[in-house]
């Protein structure tokens, strides 16, 4: 497979990790969009939001607890933001699942 993320994951790309555990990744956007912004993966490959089943969901319940918990160790406790793109139409350039997380400044409400 010849996805970016997952070569991030094996080691074959450099990242600045943030965490690691046995199905989450997580590591600093290289284009960074506000003070802290950083990326949560899974470590198993599945495409995007489109492909979350009952069969793959629990990695996405512990990426948001991986979030809450690194939010805080970076400071974030006036707020956030997460993202998620999903498709062509979503924006989604790298095809597999990734949560954007931006703060550090107060961000403006508009998203499109």
């Amino acid at each position: 497979m010849d996805c970016l993320f997952c070569k991030i994951i094996a080691g074959e790309i450099p990242s600045k990790k943030i965490y690691e555990d046995d199905s989450v990744y997580a590591f600093y956007d290289i284009n960074p969009q506000a003070p802290v912004h950083f990326l949560v993966i899974p470590k198993a490959h599945i495409g995007s939001a489109g492909e979350i089943t009952a069969g793959n969901s629990a990695v996405v319940a512990h990426i948001f607890e991986v979030i809450a918990k690194l939010a805080s160790e970076l400071g974030l406790a006036n707020g956030f933001r997460i993202i998620t793109n999903c498709g062509e139409d979503g924006a989604q350039t790298v095809k597999h699942l990734h949560f954007h997380v931006l703060g550090g400044k107060k961000l403006i409400e508009k998203m499109a």
